[in-house]
C-alpha cells in the first residue's frame, strides 16, 4: 500500500505541486509539550527547490508555533491529500530551518516563488526542508472535495500593514516571540521588509 521514495521528482513531484492545501506538523522535544498541525494554502506559497528540498512561504498569522519547534529541534512533516482524482497521501518527514528576512539566504529563496506577491501577506520567514524520508500511502479513506480558489481575506487583511504596524501585531499576540510551551519564536522586531 505505501512506497518509500529515494526523491521528490517526475510523478510524486507533479502530484505535491499540483495541491492547493498541504499540512505541517512539528512537536516540541518535551514529552509534555504542544504537537502543531497547520494547514497551508495560497497558490503559489509552496516550491520544490530541488529532489530532497521544499520550501514554504510562512505569513503573518496568530501564532508561531512551527517556527518555534524548527528552532529548537527542526523536526518537520509535511502531508498531502489527493481530494481529487486517484486517491494518495505523501508525506515528507524531514528537518525543517526558518529562513528569516536578514539571512543572506533569503531573496535568493524568495525568487523561487514567482507565482505570489508575499507583499500583502506579510512574510515572516521561509521555511526550508530537507527530507529525510519521503513515502506515500492509499488515501482511499481520503473523501473527494473540490477546490474553488484561494481565499482573498488574508492578504487582504495584512495588506493594511506596514513594518512597524506588523511588528505591533506580532507583539500583542501571545504565542509569536514565544510559542504556547515558552519556547523562543518569532524573532522581533522584523527585519525591514524587502518584497
Amino acid at each position: 500500500m505505501g512506497k518509500t521514495y529515494e526523491r521528490i521528482d517526475g510523478r510524486l513531484r507533479t502530484f505535491i505541486e499540483a495541491q492547493p492545501l498541504f499540512f505541517t506538523a512539528t512537536a516540541p522535544l518535551s514529552a509534555d509539550g504542544t504537537v502543531n498541525l497547520s494547514p497551508k494554502g495560497l497558490k503559489g506559497s509552496f516550491a520544490v527547490i530541488d529532489e530532497l528540498t521544499v520550501a514554504y512561504l510562512d505569513f503573518a498569522g496568530s501564532n508561531a508555533e512551527t517556527i518555534a519547534h524548527l528552532r529548537e529541534n527542526g523536526r518537520i512533516t509535511l502531508m498531502w491529500c489527493a481530494f481529487q482524482g486517484p486517491p494518495n497521501i505523501v508525506r515528507v518527514h524531514g528537518r525543517g530551518e526558518p529562513v528569516f528576512r536578514d539571512d543572506p539566504r533569503f531573496l535568493e529563496l524568495l525568487a523561487r516563488f514567482p507565482g505570489i506577491d508575499p507583499a500583502p501577506h506579510g512574510l515572516r520567514a521561509i521555511t526550508v526542508v530537507t527530507a529525510e524520508r519521503i513515502r506515500d500511502t492509499c488515501g482511499y479513506a481520503v473523501p473527494f472535495m473540490s477546490y474553488e480558489e484561494d481565499r482573498d481575506l488574508h492578504g487582504r487583511r495584512f495588506a493594511r500593514e506596514d513594518d512597524a504596524s506588523l511588528n505591533d501585531y506580532f507583539r500583542g499576540k501571545e504565542h509569536i516571540e514565544r510559542s504556547m510551551d515558552g519556547l523562543p519564536g518569532l524573532p522581533l522586531p522584523l527585519p525591514p521588509s524587502t518584497v
